[in-house]
């Protein structure tokens, strides 16, 4: 079983974001700026890997993105990934469509395992399976998964929290109020899936040093135009904390007692 995992380099949530003067992008030329992948993509490969372990085959992790992207790629190269396929950007935005058809065509190009011409050879792949996040973890867009399938002309299982393979079919489990919803695809599929799915392995000291050894296939693809337009970003209310000093020593402890019986501790 041959399985391509889609990633993304995405800021990471608890650094302090900064906007661009123009407010339409955000400014990571700062030294502050935390870059990650999103929880559902660590799910999506841990859930790659592990079906590979079970049934054979590779795992490609695909990303587009500037080349900092390697980064990633080698983090996941570090929990069982056995190659990447890095689709180089000049960090322009690319929205849901144009990235969609940037994976399409290197899912076409690549050989399982093995490497990328470069071009698009037919209108087929041979991967097995796609497996990505529902979402990125910064525009949240929804779409790139839909696209893809679409695009491949496969069958398609989104917010997927159970995921299991056995003669030739994926079982997805997706939450329904307190129940599940189950759903049987035939491979080859796509399939989105949340948080929560698995608990990701850490990469391991051998696992760091294999993925330094392992094949980043990297090519430019040419960006087709945006067909949606950003406006502007916004970023929401900063939470400030504060602190009050209300005495020191035992001269305190009145104050303390006043202070807990006004928030219902004491009565």
């Amino acid at each position: 079983m041959d399985i391509a995992v889609c990633i993304k380099r995405v800021p990471l949530s608890p650094g302090r974001w900064t906007l661009t003067a123009d407010g339409t992008a955000i400014d990571t030329s700062g030294s502050a700026m935390g870059w990650t992948l999103s929880p559902h993509e660590e799910c999506a490969t841990e859930a790659a890997v592990q079906l590979v372990e079970a049934h054979g085959g590779s795992v490609t992790a695909i990303s587009l993105g500037t080349p900092e992207s390697q980064e990633q790629i080698r983090e996941l190269m570090a929990v069982g990934v056995d190659r990447g396929i890095l689709l180089e950007t000049d960090g322009a935005e690319w929205d849901a469509q144009a990235t969609a058809g940037a994976i399409v065509d290197a899912l076409k190009a690549a050989k399982p395992g093995g490497s990328a011409d470069g071009t698009a050879a037919s209108n087929s792949t041979d991967f097995d399976m796609v497996i990505l996040g529902t979402e990125s973890a910064d525009t949240s867009g929804y779409q790139v998964g839909v696209r893809i399938a679409h695009a491949l002309g496969w069958p398609i299982v989104t917010n997927v929290k159970g995921l299991s393979v056995s003669n030739g079919v994926a079982r997805c489990e997706r939450v329904a109020g307190a129940e599940r919803e189950v759903y049987e695809v035939a491979l080859p599929a796509v399939i989105s899936v949340k948080d929560g799915l698995n608990i990701p392995r850490y990469p391991s000291v051998p696992g760091r040093i294999k993925a330094r050894k392992k094949p980043i296939d990297t090519s430019n693809p040419a960006h087709p135009g945006q067909r949606i337009e950003k406006k502007s970003l916004a970023l929401p209310p900063q939470e400030v904390g504060t602190a009050e000093v209300i005495g020191t020593g035992p001269d305190a402890a009145p104050k303390v007692v006043e202070i807990l019986k006004e928030i219902g501790v004491l009565t």
